[in-house]
């Protein structure tokens, strides 16, 4: 692995990290908060690609994993993983390379036109909400003893805030295009 790339996972391990400094929203009935975080993972997977954007999630993974309060509201450590956020977690990784496979193998590394963003903008949708949001409601269903059903009708909560991330996301990562076109690995 080039330095390059090392740098670019060591970069977007620390920007997941800062938009944990945004306070985390709790939402009643849901036993997971509403963060900014999933708006990092959205963004390693759309710019780095595949590899080194799940790599930057799981680099920070490892990090809250060995204690350090990187996850919102100043958490970290092994409950967080057996705890209800658990599956949410593991989706972050899942999600960023899925979000990264798709453009990936659907727009060149410096597209930045109309379809461009379309794509950008629905793989966010695709690996930064439904990637996401599968173990996570599979996780909760089974640490709380609810319906799947259940589950997710109250992470219907998260939709419009998501959503906005993943706008958020295509419009960020078009501009890092137009101004550095980083190779998607």
């Amino acid at each position: 692995m080039a330095t390059k790339d090392i740098v670019f996972i060591a970069l977007f391990a620390a920007i997941i990290a800062a938009l944990g400094l945004l306070p985390a929203i709790p939402v009643v009935g849901i036993p997971a908060p509403i963060t900014a975080q999933t708006l990092g993972v959205m963004l390693a997977g759309s710019i780095l690609g595949p590899k080194r954007g799940a790599l930057a999630v799981l680099v920070f993974l490892v990090l809250v994993l060995a204690g350090l309060p990187l996850l919102a509201g100043g958490r970290g450590g092994v409950e967080h993983f057996i705890g209800n956020s658990g599956g949410f977690l593991v989706g972050w990784f899942f999600g960023a390379y899925v979000i990264g496979f798709i453009l990936k193998n659907f727009i060149s590394d410096s597209q930045v036109n109309i379809r461009a963003h379309f794509i950008i903008f629905i793989a966010c949708f695709l690996g930064g909400i439904c990637v996401v949001y599968l173990p996570g409601i599979l996780w909760i269903a089974r640490n709380t003893g609810s319906s799947i059903f259940d589950v997710y009708l109250g992470s219907l909560v998260f939709i419009p805030g998501d959503l906005v991330k993943a706008v958020i996301a295509m419009l960020v990562t078009v501009a890092v295009r137009r101004v550095y076109p980083i190779a998607l690995k």
